[in-house]
C-alpha cells in the first residue's frame, strides 16, 4: 500500500475548510456510475409544486424528483456502502420507499432531506445485513479532477486516501462529515436526515475530523 499523501490542510483552526473542499472534490469526483461530464451538481431543491404533483400519484413529476436528487444521494450511498452494486441495489429500494410513502409527505422538512433520510436509513440496513462486504471506493485513477494545492500526481492518491480514511469511520460518523463537510448542510438539517439532535451531529463530526485528521496524519504547521 503506498504511503498516505500529507494533504495541505494547514494549523488548527484552518483545516476545517480545506477538509471541506477536499471532501466536496471527492463526492463529485468522476465516478462513472453518477457522473455527467463534469457537470456541477444542483444544489437546489425541487419546485413545491412538482412536489405536489408527485404526492398526487404523477410519475413524471416523480421522476423530475428523482433525476434531480439522483447524483447526490448515490454520492452519499456510494461512500456509505463503498460497492458500486450495493449503491445500485440501494437506490433502486430507495426511490421504491420514497414513491410508496410520497403521499404522506408532510413537507415538514424538504424533499430533499426527506430523501436523503430514507436513503441513510436504507444504507444502514444495507450494511446490516451484508457486514462482510469489504468496502471499494475505486482506484486513484477515477478521480482526475485538478486540485490548485497539489501536483497531478499526488492529486489522485491523495484523494484515494481521503477516500480510504472516510472509510475507516462509522457509518453515522462518515454521514454526519458528508452532510456537513461535503454537501453543506449545518447540523440541524443533518440532524434531520440523521434522526438526532444537532449537539449529537456536533458530537459526531468532532470524533470524525479527529479520526481523519489522525489517519491522514496531517501535521499541525
Amino acid at each position: 500500500m503506498a504511503p498516505l499523501v500529507c494533504l495541505p490542510l494547514g494549523a488548527p483552526g484552518r483545516w476545517f475548510p480545506r477538509l471541506r473542499a477536499w471532501l466536496a472534490l471527492l463526492w463529485t469526483a468522476r465516478l462513472p456510475e453518477f457522473d455527467r461530464d463534469g457537470e456541477a451538481a444542483d444544489m437546489s431543491d425541487v419546485a413545491i409544486a412538482i412536489v405536489d404533483r408527485a404526492r398526487r400519484g404523477d410519475v413524471r413529476a416523480f421522476g423530475h424528483i428523482v433525476d434531480h436528487y439522483d447524483r447526490r444521494l448515490r454520492a452519499l450511498a456510494y461512500r456509505l456502502v463503498g460497492d458500486r452494486d450495493l449503491m445500485d441495489d440501494v437506490l433502486q429500494e430507495v426511490y421504491v420507499k420514497a414513491f410508496r410513502a410520497l403521499p404522506g409527505f408532510k413537507g415538514d422538512a424538504s424533499i430533499g432531506t426527506w430523501l436523503f433520510r430514507i436513503t441513510y436509513n436504507t444504507c444502514l440496513d444495507q450494511l446490516r445485513r451484508d457486514r462482510n462486504v469489504v468496502p471499494l471506493f475505486g482506484d486513484p485513477g477515477q478521480y482526475d479532477r485538478p486540485s490548485p494545492a497539489l501536483g497531478p500526481d499526488d492529486t489522485a492518491v491523495a484523494r484515494h486516501d481521503l477516500a480510504a480514511a472516510l472509510a475507516t469511520l462509522k457509518p453515522d460518523q462518515r454521514a454526519a462529515v458528508l452532510l456537513v463537510d461535503a454537501f453543506g448542510y449545518d447540523y440541524s438539517e443533518a440532524g434531520s436526515v440523521l434522526g438526532v439532535p444537532a449537539g449529537t451531529v456536533a458530537s459526531r463530526l468532532n470524533r470524525a475530523r479527529a479520526a481523519l485528521r489522525l489517519v491522514l496524519k496531517v501535521a499541525d504547521g
